[in-house]
């Protein structure tokens, strides 16, 4: 099925063709056409597979077709969990938006920098404004937007939203809101709590789940090297100096680690840069824009930071330490494998994360290959998860009373 049989406007068609894309992904197929329809979607996806143009085509082509307004109200709001996946969606708008005419003006407003000239930017309006919830309640208490013909609220990213605390601001946005409206929820997972937040909001929703639930990326090779904590830093130099990698994301599960690591890898000669909720944002954006270009070897990241990293062709994602939440780890190896193409997720496992691995391995529901390098062998290894035994019938309890003793009872 070609992107040319789902109703999108030419000049949107031209600039999919300009983005070199011909054939939609199975999120973009279901999502577009009921975008278009004017229905509430509630949508899973993993990472990678085009949810972002998947709501973004659509709402273009339904903006376009409308009246222009030369005061530019907030038609269209996009709710994100962090500045860099803000960023992103900025750059899919104004990319697929390249054609239309009149040109639909966008603004993409986060924390972490000053907030007057984002509010400069908005006196003109705006069509689209894409948003951190945070940022998004300063900027309405300081009468710098108004949200009360908000046609369409679309929260990406939704399950991150909820972990990341933002549930009271999502509330708090929703009820500025017109109450008629069209809500568009892309999530990685259906959770509990995001069937929580759907009830009332959407209106029998279009449901589209194109994965398993928590499944990993079925192009993602993955692979654990069994290794002593010690020795992860020395066996990741060697890993990425003998294979020429050139292109690596590396995952820690603190800011510190994520310091003290790219420190290492730098006086190893292995061009790196750190990017966490610490740094600042021209510090975030300069090192993402740094590792694209290639001039930065490993970007090395924390969960939250890298949750809206979109890297064409990303080739290595390395989990220094496995991640705290097993769902993160799916997240994770998310960034690679992406868009059809094929990748690689490596995992330095020491002995203390022998239990977080097999928790992994019970989410994704299979085991994952172990190796070990010579010179950085684990002192202990870590045996594969093992099969779930077969439920038979329960056994039965012998109703004859017991022979311990009192004190053994």
């Amino acid at each position: 099925m070609p992107f040319t049989t789902l109703g999108l406007s030419d000049p949107l068609l031209r600039a999919i063709a300009d983005a070199g894309y011909t054939t939609p992904s199975p999120i973009q197929a279901q999502a577009i056409p009921a975008v278009l329809n004017g229905h509430d979607v509630l949508a899973a996806a993993q990472t990678g597979t085009g949810k972002t143009a998947g709501f973004t085509l659509p709402i273009l082509h339904r903006l376009s077709q409308k009246s222009y307004d030369k005061n530019r109200p907030v038609r269209v709001l996009i709710l994100t969990p962090t500045r860099e996946l803000a960023a992103q969606i900025g750059e899919s708008v104004s990319k697929y938006g390249a054609h239309l005419h009149p040109r639909l003006k966008s603004e993409v407003v986060f924390g972490g920098v000053k907030i007057n000239p984002q509010m400069m930017r908005l006196r003109g309006g705006v069509d689209i404004l894409v948003a951190t919830p945070g940022r998004l309640l300063d900027l309405v208490s300081q009468n710098a937007v108004k949200l009360d013909q908000v046609e369409t609220l679309i929260l990406d990213e939704a399950d991150r939203m909820l972990d990341m605390g933002f549930i009271r601001d999502i509330r708090k946005i929703i009820a500025v809101l017109p109450k008629k409206r069209q809500n568009l929820l892309f999530s990685a997972t259906f959770s509990e709590d995001i069937r929580k937040l759907t009830t009332g909001l959407l209106v029998n929703p279009i449901k589209i789940e194109v994965a398993p639930r928590n499944t990993a990326a079925e192009l993602v090779e993955q692979l654990v090297y069994l290794t002593n904590k010690t020795d992860k830093t020395a066996l990741l130099c060697h890993l990425i100096k003998t294979n020429d990698w050139q292109q690596v994301l590396v995952f820690t599960t603190t800011k510190h680690g994520a310091n003290r690591l790219t420190e290492k890898l730098n006086t190893a000669n292995i061009k790196a840069a750190a990017i966490h909720g610490n740094k600042s944002q021209g510090a975030r954006t300069s090192a993402l824009a740094g590792f694209k270009a290639g001039e930065i070897r490993v970007l090395v990241a924390t969960d939250v930071a890298a949750r809206g990293i979109d890297i064409a062709l990303l080739p290595h994602v390395i989990n220094f330490e496995l991640p705290k939440v097993s769902e993160d780890y799916v997240h994770r190896i998310g960034r690679t494998g992406r868009a059809g193409e094929e990748g690689q997720a490596i995992s330095l496992v020491s002995h203390d994360e022998v239990n977080a691995l097999r928790q992994v391995e019970k989410l994704i529901g299979k085991s994952i290959p172990r190796e070990q390098i010579a010179g950085f062998e684990a002192s202990a290894i870590a045996p594969p998860m093992p099969p779930e035994p077969p439920r038979g019938p329960r056994p039965q309890r012998n109703n004859q009373p017991s022979r311990r003793s009192p004190q053994q009872r």
